[in-house]
């Protein structure tokens, strides 16, 4: 697989009036074509097709390639493929996917990519990495604190793993973050939709404590009286 052909497809649907409307979400500043995400799928779908027989390790390594230009698009790809490898994963991936975690993801959106697809099904499929993922609760790194619940939405869109849901809730309760503060909230809010009862009574009990913001994102799928409830001062 010749990288340098999917980078010349990538700058052929640069568009700088997405460039820059998208730019403007990131404040960490953001390295990319300017290409919206649904084109950037259907490209990675197509280059796909020409390495799907490869082993996992030749495609995880052409991952590494696209990740190590930092463009968003072509980051968009490589957590793509790795998603697409899904029946392959093994537990020995849980390094290389929190090397990436740790190496390639400096804002939200690359965060919540590898999160809620590849690495969030690796942890629905390996519950035993949660410990591990615990640690990244109490790291100085946001991203990695972000990633504690983000990763977990998977499975809480799935009923699974509602325990470690509210377990990771309780170590991020109180982080100063916004970023970690909306990632909390929004793996509470997905948990709602299955288990309203059980979110709304976590919500209650710690509705003093919790950051507004947290509070917002994780009642936004409750009743209007479970909400007006938990807004109550």
């Amino acid at each position: 697989m010749n990288i340098n052909k999917i980078r010349k497809e990538l700058r052929k649907h640069a568009d700088q009036k997405y460039f820059d409307v998208i730019k403007g979400f990131f404040k960490e500043g953001i390295k990319l074509y300017g290409i919206k995400t649904p084109i950037v799928r259907k490209i990675s779908l197509k280059y796909f097709s020409n390495i799907r027989m490869k082993s996992k390790q030749e495609i995880f390594s052409l991952c590494e390639k696209l990740l190590k230009s930092g463009y968003s698009e072509e980051r968009t790809i490589a957590f793509d493929w790795a998603f697409r490898l899904e029946n392959r994963y093994e537990k020995k991936d849980f390094k290389i996917f929190e090397s990436w975690l740790k190496k390639y993801v400096f804002n939200w959106g690359a965060c919540d990519d590898l999160c809620i697809h590849a690495f969030g099904c690796f942890v629905f499929r390996f519950p035993e990495f949660i410990p591990r993922i615990k640690i990244w609760a109490v790291s100085k790194n946001r991203w990695l604190r972000r990633a504690s619940a983000v990763v977990l939405i998977y499975s809480a869109r799935r009923k699974k793993l509602l325990s470690s849901v509210f377990e990771m809730a309780d170590i991020l309760l109180f982080d100063k973050d916004d970023m970690v503060q909306k990632g909390y909230g929004w793996m509470l809010k997905e948990a709602s939709n299955h288990y309203p009862k059980k979110v709304f009574k976590y919500v209650m009990k710690y509705r003093k404590e919790m950051p507004r913001i947290s509070l917002r994102y994780a009642i936004e799928k409750l009743t209007p009286a479970m909400k007006k409830q938990a807004m109550k001062r």
